[in-house]
């Protein structure tokens, strides 16, 4: 449930950036640096002509999906749905620490709301391995 509730959060935020990209919410709510800003407006604000925002969008929403799927009764000692949001956290650990030195090192600057993602996808990351853990001491009749 912890992992649906991060990637809720995070995927509304990138849903609100991505929408300002688009001139859809007005001013930008940041901080008096304007790191916001020159983030989202610098290259890193983009990813093979894709909004970084609107990658965020969908990666946090399937991985919404797969946590809630997660809790299910049904699966919730099942082992596909760990493997599944594995698959979808792991390679957005990776596109932050990406991300995160592009704002820190390169652009020098600041964005809160992409220090939400970024503590959000770290939550998730603890969460699933935690939940990695827990199926293993079940043992291997669900694996």
């Amino acid at each position: 449930m912890g992992i649906a509730l991060a990637s809720l959060i995070s995927g509304i935020v990138a849903l609100y950036l991505h929408l300002w990209k688009l001139g859809l919410t007005g001013s930008l709510a940041c901080t008096e640096s304007h790191g916001c800003e020159l983030v989202q407006g610098s290259r890193y604000g983009w990813f093979l002509g894709f909004d970084v925002a609107l990658i965020g969008t969908v990666g946090y929403t399937l991985l919404f999906v797969a946590a809630m799927i997660g809790v299910w009764p049904k699966n919730e000692d099942e082992r596909w749905p760990n493997t599944l949001m594995q698959l979808l956290i792991w390679p957005a650990v990776l596109f932050t620490i990406r991300l995160k030195y592009g704002e820190f090192i390169v652009l020098k600057s600041f964005c809160p709301w992409c220090a939400i993602s970024a503590a959000a996808i770290t939550i998730c990351a603890v969460l699933v391995l935690l939940d990695k853990r827990r199926l293993n001491r079940l043992g291997p009749a669900n694996a």
